[in-house]
C-alpha cells in the first residue's frame, strides 16, 4: 500500500469501458482546475479502436481508443491509474490485468457485486506489489484540484460548491460514496475544503481500508486534519482504531460511525451497502464510535453534531498557527453544452437538416404524420408507403395500387438490358450487393430507364398548350429531340409491350380521367405511320398515366403536379422498382457461383 500522496496535477489514467459522461466530467474538472493537460490518457473498449471525441474546456479533444489493456499501457506509460467501468461480472479479471501491468499503480474498481473470492485475490496481489486498490463498489476519489476518478463529486455545480477545484488541509476517507458528496460540501463548508477525498467502497473486503488512507494521510504535508466516515458492520474501524492506539497516527482525526438508529430495530438491518450489517456488538455503530473516541479520535454525540466538532478541530488549527486557510480563487467557467443550453433556454441554434416526410422521436415513428402502428393495422401495402414518404398524403387505393403495379412490372426486364448486366458482371467479379446493386443502377438515365420524367414532361406541355399529334412529334423532331416515352428495341406496333396494356387497362377502370394517356396513345398512332417501332413505350404509359393519377386524384396542385414531375419522383419510382430486379440477378450469380465475367473476342469489331 502507498504511503503518502497518490494523485497530483498531472496524474493520468487509463478508463476501462468507455462512458461519455464519467470521463467528461473528469475533463471538465481537469479544465476547471488549471490543468494544461487532460487527465484521461487513454480509453479501453476491448475489441475496438480508435477515437472518442470528447471537450477539454472549449476545446475538443480526441482520446485514443485501444482494444487491450496492454495495448493502452504501452502507448501510455505515464498513465498510472486505471478506472474500471466494468461490470461486475468482468471486473476482477480485468482490475487483475490492471494491476499485472508494471506501469498502473492504482486501480478504482467502480461495480458492485463483484464475487468476494475476487477481490480477496486482487487484494493480496495488490498488497504484495506495493499497488492500491480502491473499491469494489466505489465512486472513486478526488484531490482538489488535481484529479479526479470519474463521478466522484457529481456534478460541477456540486464541486464548485464544495470548493474541490483547489486544494484544503483536510483529508477525508469514507465507505459510501453517496455521502462522500454530503461531507465534501459539510468540510467546504466549516473548513478550508478537502485536500484528497476518498470512498472505500461499501464491500465487506475493500481493496484499501479507512487506516490506509488515514496512515497516507499522516504523511502527506498539506493535510492537517482527517474526517472519517465510517459504518456499521464489519471491523475495518478497528484497524484505525489500533493505529490510533499505536501513536501511528499525530494529526487530529474527526470520526463517526453511521448506523446507531440500527439498534431501533428488533431484527438485523441490511442497510445499502453488502458490508453495512452489523455482524455482533463489536461491529455495531455504537461501539466502533466509543472505541474511536477511547483510542483518541474526535467523536461527536451524533452525525448532526459532526458539522460542529470539524470545524471546532479546525478553528483551533488554525488559532495554533498548523493551518493557514487558503486563499479563495475564481475557478473558470466551464462551457455548456450545446444541448443543455437548449433545453435550458439560454442559447437557440440551427438546425442542419430539415425533415418533412417522417418522425422518429416519439415513441414509435411516424411516416408523414402516420404511425408505424397505424400503418401495420390499416393494412396498409408499399405503394401506402410510397404515398406518405414520396406524396406526404395518403393517396386513393386505385392510386397506391397503379404504384404497386408500376414496381411489379418494372422490377425486371431480363439478364441482357444494360443494367441487369453491369451488375451481373460486378457480382460475377465477386464484389458485394451495395456494389452489384449501385453499378446497375448508375446505368439508369435517359438512355435507360430515365426517360419516365421526360416523356411525363413532353405529354404535359404538348396537352396543356393544345397541341396536335403532329405539331408535338414534328416539333421535337426540328429541335432535334427524340420524344421520349415512344419507341422500342423489340417491339413494334402488331406486337405491343404487355406492361403498357396492363396499365392503359388498368387506368381506364379505375382512373376518374385518363386525359393524358388518350394524348399518348394518339400521339403513338401518328409515330407508327412514321416507323413500326416507335410504339408507346413503358416509360410513356408510366409517365403519362402519372400525370393522369396526380391531375385526377384532386389532390395536388397544378404546380405541386410541375414540381413533382421537375423533381424526378417517377424516375425515382423506377429506380425503387429496377432495384428489385438488380438485387435478384446479385444473388441469382452469387448462388450460381458464376465466375468472372469477360467478355468474348468475336462479339468484339477490332478496327483502327
Amino acid at each position: 500500500m502507498a504511503t503518502g500522496q497518490l494523485f497530483s496535477r498531472t496524474t493520468q489514467a487509463l478508463f476501462y469501458n468507455y462512458k461519455q459522461l464519467p470521463i467528461q466530467r473528469m475533463l471538465d474538472f481537469d479544465f476547471l482546475c488549471g490543468r494544461e493537460t487532460p487527465s484521461v490518457a487513454g480509453i479501453i473498449n476491448p475489441g475496438a479502436e480508435g477515437f472518442q471525441k470528447l471537450f477539454f474546456g472549449q476545446e475538443e479533444i480526441a482520446i485514443p481508443v485501444h482494444s487491450t489493456i496492454e495495448a493502452a499501457c504501452t502507448a501510455h506509460p505515464t498513465a498510472d491509474v486505471f478506472i474500471n467501468f466494468a461490470s461486475f461480472r468482468s471486473a476482477a479479471a480485468s482490475s487483475m490485468a490492471a494491476l499485472k501491468q508494471p506501469t498502473i499503480r492504482v486501480v478504482a474498481i467502480i461495480a458492485e457485486g463483484v464475487p468476494e473470492s475476487d477481490t480477496k485475490q486482487l487484494i493480496a496481489y495488490a498488497r504484495s506489489n506495493n499497488k492500491v486498490v480502491i473499491g469494489p463498489a466505489t465512486v472513486g476519489g478526488i484531490q482538489a484540484g488535481a484529479f479526479k476518478i470519474g463521478d466522484t463529486a457529481g456534478t460541477i455545480d456540486n464541486i464548485v460548491q464544495c470548493k474541490l477545484y483547489r486544494p484544503g488541509s483536510v483529508g477525508f476517507v469514507s465507505k459510501s460514496g453517496g455521502m462522500s458528496n454530503e461531507m465534501y460540501n459539510t468540510i467546504a463548508r466549516v473548513t478550508d475544503g478537502i485536500y484528497e477525498g476518498i470512498a472505500i467502497g461499501g464491500d465487506v473486503f475493500p481493496g484499501s481500508t479507512l487506516s490506509d488512507h488515514i496512515l497516507r494521510f499522516n504523511n502527506i504535508p498539506q493535510v492537517k486534519m482527517m474526517v472519517v466516515l465510517g459504518e456499521l458492520g464489519g471491523r475495518d474501524e478497528y484497524s484505525l482504531v489500533e493505529a490510533l492506539k499505536q501513536g501511528k497516527v499525530n494529526k487530529p482525526v474527526v470520526a463517526w460511525v453511521s448506523g446507531t438508529c440500527a439498534r431501533l430495530f428488533k431484527s438485523e438491518v441490511q442497510f445499502g451497502h453488502a458490508g453495512a450489517k452489523s455482524g455482533g456488538e463489536m461491529e455495531s455503530a455504537q461501539a466502533k464510535n466509543q472505541a474511536l473516541r477511547d483510542a483518541g479520535a474526535v467523536v461527536p454525540t451524533s452525525y448532526e453534531a459532526f458539522e460542529a466538532v470539524i470545524k471546532e478541530t479546525f478553528d483551533k488549527l488554525v488559532e495554533q498557527g498548523k493551518i493557514t486557510p487558503v486563499k479563495e480563487v475564481m475557478p473558470p467557467q466551464i462551457p455548456e453544452d450545446l444541448n443543455n443550453a437548449i433545453k435550458s433556454g439560454k442559447v437557440r441554434a440551427p438546425t442542419h437538416i430539415i425533415s418533412t416526410i417522417s418522425d422518429d422521436r416519439g415513441e414509435e415513428p411516424c411516416y408523414a404524420g402516420v404511425p408505424m402502428s397505424s400503418i401495420v393495422e390499416r393494412g396498409y401495402g408499399v405503394g401506402d408507403v410510397i404515398s406518405l414518404l414520396w406524396f406526404k398524403r395518403s393517396l386513393p387505393r386505385y392510386c397506391t395500387h397503379f404504384i404497386e403495379i408500376c414496381i411489379m412490372l418494372c422490377a425486371d426486364h431480363g439478364p441482357c438490358v444494360s443494367g441487369a448486366h453491369n451488375t451481373i458482371v460486378t457480382a460475377r467479379a465477386g464484389k458485394d450487393l451495395v456494389s452489384s446493386l449501385v453499378s446497375g443502377l448508375l446505368t439508369i438515365g435517359p438512355r435507360f430507364g430515365g426517360a419516365i420524367d421526360d416523356a411525363a414532361r413532353y405529354f404535359k406541355d404538348a396537352y396543356d398548350r393544345g397541341l396536335t399529334p403532329y405539331e408535338f412529334v414534328e416539333g421535337m423532331k426540328k429541335k432535334g429531340i427524340r420524344v421520349p416515352g415512344i419507341g422500342h428495341r423489340i417491339k413494334r406496333g402488331d406486337n405491343r409491350d404487355k406492361r403498357v396494356e396492363l396499365l392503359q387497362r388498368f387506368a381506364r377502370t379505375h382512373f376518374p380521367s385518363v386525359k393524358y394517356m388518350e394524348y399518348a396513345v394518339q400521339v403513338e398512332t401518328y409515330t407508327l405511320s412514321k416507323a413500326n417501332n416507335l410504339v408507346l413505350n413503358v416509360d410513356g404509359a408510366i409517365g403519362s398515366l402519372f400525370l393522369d393519377l396526380l391531375a385526377g386524384s384532386g389532390m395536388f396542385s397544378k404546380q405541386e403536379i410541375d414540381e413533382i414531375v421537375e423533381i424526378g419522383y417517377l424516375n425515382g419510382l423506377f429506380v425503387l422498382a429496377r432495384s428489385i430486379g438488380l438485387i435478384g440477378h446479385t444473388f441469382d450469380q452469387k448462388r450460381l457461383k458464376q465466375p468472372l465475367y469477360r467478355h468474348p473476342w468475336e462479339d468484339v469489331l477490332y478496327t483502327k
